[in-house]
Order: structure tokens, then sequence, then C-alpha cells
């Protein structure tokens, strides 16, 4: 019986992880920003933020490596003051997992704030009730159903990533290898077992995400049907 090291497994978990947590704060902050605010460039500003979706992996690694590489404006300043590059290692492999999460992550919370009745945070501010505490209390409730789902989508977006990582992380085994990239060179290098191996883990992550997703949706709808 062969025995695969597992710590493409362990890698991909900690990035997925990592990123999944900034993109979900992010994602909160950029949402409520929006659904709270008109102003001009708006529309620019949200097509930005779903640019990812749109872009070849290449164009997403290419633009992270102009921005983080070592001639790069964050580059430097990330070696100048913390002293730790971002190209060729696990920090590069989570930044790319969250730019290409981060849109979806965006969608699901943005769709679960508008389906807010504004009504009741409106009786809350009457009530002298503050700002943060009528999100907390009243708006993330009421939105979780749907932040949850970005939140699932997200993650398992995060640990099949595979163009930008490459560009920007590499391929270094133990350091940067994610499971797509050990699928990827398991094949270049004829091992087709090894590839298999990783293709039936990822897929069974994903399809063990969208079952959950899924079922927790329709689980709510019902709840929300018999209310």
């Amino acid at each position: 019986m062969i025995v695969y090291d597992l710590s493409p497994l362990w890698l991909s978990l900690k990035v997925a992880v990592i990123s999944t947590f900034f993109v979900f704060v992010v994602s909160l902050a950029l949402a409520r920003f929006m659904t709270r605010r008109d102003f001009f460039g708006k529309s620019f500003l949200e097509a930005l933020i779903l640019l990812p979706l749109v872009l070849p992996p290449t164009v997403i690694g290419f633009g992270l490596i102009v921005l983080f590489g070592v001639n790069g404006p964050f580059g430097i300043l990330l070696e100048q003051w913390f002293g730790f590059r971002v190209v060729f290692t696990w920090i590069g492999a989570a930044i790319a997992s969250f730019v290409v999460s981060l849109p979806l992550m965006y969608q699901s919370v943005l769709a679960a704030f508008e389906k807010v009745d504004p009504r009741w945070e409106n009786v809350a501010r009457t009530m002298g009730v503050s700002e943060w505490r009528i999100f907390r209390t009243i708006t993330f409730p009421l939105a979780w159903s749907g932040i949850l789902a970005g939140l699932i989508l997200a993650f398992a977006r995060g640990i099949g990533e595979f163009g930008a990582t490459l560009m920007i992380a590499g391929y270094i085994p133990g350091v940067t290898e994610t499971i797509p990239l050990a699928i990827y060179f398991a094949y270049e290098a004829g091992d087709m077992e090894k590839a298999l191996f990783w293709v039936l883990i990822v897929s069974s992550l994903g399809v063990a995400a969208i079952t959950w997703v899924n079922y927790w949706r329709k689980k709510t709808a019902i709840r929300i049907g018999r209310e």
C-alpha cells in the first residue's frame, strides 16, 4: 500500500482557513458599506471587487507578482518593515486564495444583507440603539444563512486555487505545494496514482462543501416557511 505525504492537504487547509478568515472580514465590511451608501463610482468599485471572477488566473497571478514581488511596491514595504517576502512562500498562496475567493463571499454577503428587512433596523434606531449593536444583534443574525453559505464556498474556492498560486508561490514541495499543485506536478511526472489520490481528496472536499451548503439552504427555507 502506497502512503503519500499529506503535507499538501495540511498546507491547503491552512491556506484556505487563513484566506477565508480575511475574506470574511473584508466581505462583511465591503457589503455593509455598499448596501448603505450610494456614491459616484459605486458600480465601478463593485466591478473591481468582482473582477477576479472573470479574469484568467494567470492575470491575477501576474498582478500579484507586480504588487508583491521583490520589486513591487507592497513587496518592498513588507521586506523592509517586516523582513519577509511573499513570493515563493505559503503567504503568497494565501493571498492568491484571498483574491479569488473574495468575489464569491462578497456576492453572498451582499445578497444576504439586501434581504434583511430595513424596517427592523429602523425600529432599533428610533429606540436609540447604536449602529454597531444593530448590526451585531439584527442585521448579522438575519443574514447569517447567506453569510455562512458564502464562507463555505469561499473556503472551497481557496482550497482549489491553482493558477495564481503557481505564479506567485511557485512549486516548492513541503513549502508551497498545495493540493492543486500536487495534482499538476504528479501528472507531469507521470505518477497517475498520486494525481488520482489528490483528485479524489479535493473532489471529496468540494462535494462535501456544496452538499452542506444545499442542505443548510433547504433547512433554512423550511424553517422560514414554518415561521
